[in-house]
């Protein structure tokens, strides 16, 4: 029999019995006393222990076997196997590999009662997880399960509620009418509401990536309202048309949001290209959290069935509570999403944490500022910049007009300043940033960096002020500015490289900037 430590360089040879080593075989470093192996690989198992805490089964390590026992005794290798939650080992019993469980060794038999409970609950964790948690995905995705599980249930069970109280409706308003006259009401109501679906998903498509929480949640507590204004059919049933048709026009627009925005929120969790088994796993969840729901209505249907009048009242005094927890669920969820794609306002937080500390932020620091803003009170402080076109309705001051003038083919956008109206009698300045058309991707971080750097420095001085209040500002603060303006530039040109190296190490997606309908507009430069 050849050697299993020896590999022949040549093509191999025959030999007869007995075994006589080839030359090669002698020239061998006389250190190696080959005489010394056995047949059968043995192995010690003080080297061959893991990190999964498993206890060497009887006998192995206790000393010299029985004599009952072959010389060579089975050798646990160093190779430990973990899928779908079971635990395996590889084992050489002389004659080959076996695969065999480490969890159902030997040594589970000394387990008590109360282990084996524990074990079981072990297994029955990790095969729920499997069944529902995709195999890559970040740390954050966890908790964002955990709140969808609480929105999902508790809007199930609003949703059969609901459905109850319509069909209530029906048999009451139409109880002496033809059951097409009811089947007409229920197909209007659903007809305009997708109706209205299409018309919203078309007025607001661009908002879907560049304001998605804020839409979403917004949504939310749209289709939180539907439910207890369909609630609300039984009490009105000769205006059932009118309510329900209400209610369905909300729940097709907030369906067509939750659509629309849930491949991005699915690709935010696809941090290894899993975005079709995150998507998979996502509708496993929503199927298994709304039966979860489905079972909670029956329950709550059970135990008042005895009972007509608080069967009735009892979506009334559920529906607050249900929406509260509801719509709790949706927003801390939202909390947990980190978005990688770049807006305006993700790419303002975090050039401004560049300028004044030096660092590119993570998408969850930037996650958390950015918030949901869901009514919009967020402060924009002095001098917002936007990003657009200029707003000839209001004042454009002389500097804007000097910047436009000039502009040269070379440039492929231009900052200036413009005095707007913030409420009735409030005055807000702000710095406009104008792209022209052809303008990529380096260009808007480049005229953004430069707007930031700009904003500094009309914090630091009232002056500037003049320069939007006055129609005909003086030269020497208007050649001040332009110096300002080109300092700025040539600071964004010399850290963008790095800005956008530390970006993409960060994680953030730099081939692209989402922006909205507004920030979408374009010049055209025009060479007389």
């Amino acid at each position: 029999m050849q050697s299993p430590f020896y590999t022949p360089s040549n093509p191999p040879r025959h030999f007869q019995s007995p075994w006589k080593p080839s030359p090669e075989f002698n020239s061998l470093p006389r250190k190696f006393n080959f005489s010394s192996f056995p047949k059968t690989p043995t192995f010690s198992n003080n080297s061959l222990k893991t990190s999964i805490n498993y206890e060497p089964e009887e006998g192995l390590a206790n000393g010299p076997e029985p004599a009952s026992r072959p010389t060579s005794s089975p050798g646990r290798l160093p190779v430990v196997v973990r899928q779908s939650g079971r635990v395996s080992r590889y084992i050489w019993d002389g004659a080959g590999l076996k695969l065999v469980s480490v969890d159902c060794g030997a040594a589970s038999f000394s387990l008590d009662l109360e282990d084996g409970f524990r074990q079981l609950l072990r297994f029955s964790s990790l095969a729920v997880k499997d069944f529902l948690i995709p195999k890559q995905v970040p740390e954050n995705y966890m908790g964002y399960v955990k709140w969808k599980l609480l929105h999902r249930v508790f809007s199930s069970a609003l949703q059969v509620l609901a459905t109850q109280a319509m069909f209530r409706a029906i048999g009451i308003g139409y109880s002496r009418s033809l059951p097409s006259a009811a089947a007409l009401n229920w197909v209007m109501k659903d007809g305009l509401g997708r109706l209205c679906r299409c018309v919203y998903t078309a007025s607001l498509a661009s908002a879907f990536d560049t304001n998605l929480k804020r839409v979403r949640f917004s949504t939310s507590v749209m289709f939180s309202l539907s439910i207890g204004v369909e609630l609300l059919t039984p009490l009105f049933p000769q205006h059932f048309l009118l309510l329900a048709t209400l209610a369905n026009i909300a729940k097709q627009i907030s369906l067509a949001c939750y659509l629309a925005t849930g491949s991005a929120v699915h690709r935010s969790f696809a941090i290894a290209d899993n975005l079709g088994e995150v998507s998979a796993k996502s509708q496993i969840q929503t199927v298994c959290f709304d039966n979860l729901g489905l079972l909670l209505a029956a329950l709550l249907n059970m135990l008042f069935k005895n009972n007509q009048r608080l069967l009735a009242g009892l979506p009334f005094v559920v529906y607050p509570i249900f929406t509260a927890l509801d719509l709790l669920g949706i927003y801390q969820g939202l909390k947990h999403v980190h978005l990688q794609t770049l807006t305006k306002d993700r790419l303002e937080i975090i050039l401004n944490s560049w300028i004044e500390l030096g660092y590119v932020p993570t998408p969850a620091e930037v996650s958390k500022e950015e918030g949901i803003d869901f009514l919009r009170r967020k402060s924009v402080g002095l001098w917002p910049i936007r990003i657009g076109s200029l707003n000839i309705k209001g004042q454009i001051p002389q500097l804007s007009m000097m910047v436009m003038q000039s502009l040269t083919s070379e440039d492929y956008y231009f900052i200036c300043m413009q005095k707007g109206y913030r409420g009735l009698t409030r005055t807000q300045h702000s710095v406009v940033l104008c792209l022209r058309e052809g303008a990529g991707t380096a260009d808007v971080i480049m005229g953004l960096l430069q707007a930031c750097y700009m904003r500094k420095a009309l914090l630091l001085s009232c002056r500037w002020e003049s320069l939007v209040e006055a129609d005909n500002a003086s030269d020497l603060l208007l050649k001040e500015w332009f110096r300002v303006t080109e300092d700025c530039k040539r600071s964004a040109q010399k850290n963008l490289p790095s800005l956008e190296n530390q970006m993409s190490a960060m994680g953030w997606i730099v081939k692209n900037i989402l922006l909205n309908t507004e920030e979408q507009a374009r010049y055209s430069f025009v060479d007389e």
